[in-house]
């Protein structure tokens, strides 16, 4: 999660691989559903379609890698990511309503500081390893 234009889906492009994972991406299924609402409602249906998604690929035992904006705590509970990478490489982004609703989470397993999605792949490969839960 992050703001737009953090490199959020170049580093899901290099790390769906790595996990032999199914992919979320919020900007293609918003594309596919021609839906761009992004009132707070909007936002939420957003939450609840990326939960129901990845909940359909890991009940067949996939990893999910949902990369989306998820800007505020109330979403970020909504989709209730097992594990959350912070992609805290930009302080604001091109859409004004967007920086004015994210909140930086307070919780989460991993943070990105710095463009270098090949690098960050590689240590969050390397985190979720040393997870007992992770399995190869």
């Amino acid at each position: 999660m992050g703001l737009p234009g953090a490199g959020k889906t170049t580093l899901a492009s290099h790390l769906v691989p790595l996990l032999d994972a199914a992919w979320l991406n919020a900007d293609k299924l918003r594309s596919d559903e021609n839906n761009w609402d992004f009132s707070e409602n909007g936002r939420e249906v957003q939450a609840r379609k990326m939960f129901d998604l990845s909940n359909r690929f890991l009940k067949k035992k996939k990893i999910v890698v949902a990369d989306f904006v998820c800007p505020t705590p109330k979403l970020r509970k909504i989709f209730n990511a097992d594990f959350i990478v912070w992609m805290d490489t930009i302080k604001k982004s091109r859409f004004q309503d967007t920086n004015k609703i994210f909140v930086e989470p307070e919780n989460y397993n991993f943070k990105v500081d710095t463009f270098n999605a090949k690098y960050w792949s590689k240590k969050i490969l390397t985190e979720l390893k040393s997870l007992q839960n992770y399995k190869s």
